[in-house]
């Protein structure tokens, strides 16, 4: 089953918000060693969820719980504070070949490595909030040689504070950014 396959995708498609009614609808929590909760933020001044581990491969969210997502907008934006602890985030690609591979990026790996199914690279973040912008389809053709069709999980692992994760289709100027989707308003 996919989530949102079958529906005209256009602009913005928000898989996570942390200030939504139920904002984690769409996502599984695995818990082990840490914790998932939401925490008041000084900074933006307002809840955000918040993932913990002394061992970030034990606690995460994933995206969707069963199934897949189908998303086919081709930029990925993820809201995140840097808590200044090994964080990683992994999307699950489908490409032309209808061959499944996942790209993680991490703040914890000095260069990026490519193997057939999976391609890890480094994520320099900022201190506090950062917007982190993934052109997964121009990120698939370099890797790969092949042309990027859809999104089908998307898992954050610990250690980070997220305010939304996002999807777009194309990357968007400060002044082309909904108020809505904008850390700082």
């Amino acid at each position: 089953q996919k989530v949102v396959a079958g529906t005209y995708q256009t602009g913005v498609l928000s898989i996570f918000y942390s200030l939504g009614s139920e904002p984690l609808q769409l996502w599984d929590q695995k818990v082990g060693e840490g914790k998932i909760e939401v925490v008041n933020d000084t900074t933006l001044r307002s809840n955000v969820l918040e993932i913990t581990s002394e061992n970030i491969s034990t606690t995460s969210l994933v995206c969707p719980p069963t199934g897949t997502l189908g998303i086919t907008l081709p930029f990925i934006v993820l809201q995140v504070k840097n808590v200044q602890k090994y964080f990683s985030f992994e999307v699950q690609i489908l490409d032309d070949k209808n061959v499944r591979r996942r790209f993680r990026a991490n703040n914890f790996q000095a260069e990026a490595r490519l193997k057939p199914y999976i391609c890890t690279f480094p994520l320099q973040l900022e201190d506090g909030w950062n917007q982190v912008h993934i052109d997964l389809a121009s990120y698939t053709k370099k890797a790969y040689g092949s042309t990027y069709a859809q999104t089908l999980q998307v898992q954050v692992h610990a250690n980070c504070r997220l305010r939304r994760i996002y999807f777009t289709d194309k990357i968007m100027t400060e002044d082309e950014t909904p108020p809505a989707l904008k850390l700082y308003r």
